[in-house]
């Protein structure tokens, strides 16, 4: 039998009676999960060597136990454990989550005393915004180009439509110049285009995603310094003065 024969055997006794390690956690997973209103979410904690003890998920916020093991400890059945022998993934899922979810969540183990991992569970809801409003000031003859973007979607709206003064706007109208562009993704983003600005292309533009809420804004049309909807109004006042007023200025000045 050889020398290092021997020196594996040993090495493999030496081995065998050193004591295991205990529960650890894979810190590899992401700590920050984030979840859109409405649609399921999951905490992931993958841990190893379990051996016998217990998983547990805590919300820090109140400091209330969700679940012990795959058992639901709280009133809220939204929550629930999900232990995956495959992988010893311990998934705590939280159905129909809301903005109220938000917070820190820990996945606990029973060792004495207890080890913990936490994790950051952010929810949030589709945000349609469009840049530069609510009031937006163009020049009479210039192109007007509103932008819409629609952030935290599930998917991509199926479409994004545009309304001015509470009525679709038609592109194929006879006024012509109006187009829109609209680029679905992650973020979707609508663009929608006027060009040689009138004067009846002010007022209330809106642009209304199909799966998110909608986002308006007021748009003026300048005439020179001032937008024309007050020029007009200015204008029909000096009007008013001089057909009306004067005459009755004049004949008193002349008694």
């Amino acid at each position: 039998m050889s020398d290092h024969y021997l020196l594996s055997e040993e090495y493999i006794v030496k081995m065998n009676r050193a004591p295991s390690r205990g529960p650890y956690f894979d810190t590899s997973a992401t700590k920050n999960v984030t979840s859109l209103v409405g649609k399921t979410g999951h905490l992931n904690c993958r841990i190893k060597n379990l051996g016998n003890k217990t998983v547990s998920w805590i919300r820090h916020r109140d400091l209330h136990l969700l679940t012990v093991s795959e058992s639901t400890y709280t009133s809220d059945q939204r929550f629930t454990s999900i232990y995956n022998k495959q992988t010893g993934d311990w998934s705590l899922q939280i159905k129909f989550p809301q903005l109220r979810d938000s917070g820190i969540y820990e996945c606990q183990v029973s060792t004495t005393p207890p080890v913990g991992y936490t994790m950051i569970f952010s929810v949030v809801e589709p945000i349609t915004s469009i840049p530069g409003g609510p009031e937006i000031y163009i020049d009479l003859g210039s192109t007007v180009n509103l932008t819409c973007v629609i952030k935290h979607l599930p998917d991509p709206p199926i479409a994004v439509h545009w309304t001015h003064k509470n009525q679709e706007i038609n592109y194929d109208s006879p006024r012509g110049g109006v187009s829109v562009i609209t680029e679905k993704g992650d973020i979707t983003t609508s663009y929608l285009l006027i060009q040689r600005a009138k004067i009846a292309d002010s007022g209330q533009y809106s642009c209304l995603p199909s799966n998110a809420n909608p986002k308006s804004v007021n748009v003026h049309i300048l005439q020179g310094d001032h937008p024309a909807a007050v020029q007009k109004s200015s204008n029909l006042m000096s009007q008013t003065f001089n057909v009306l007023i004067l005459p009755i200025l004049l004949t008193l000045l002349a008694l």
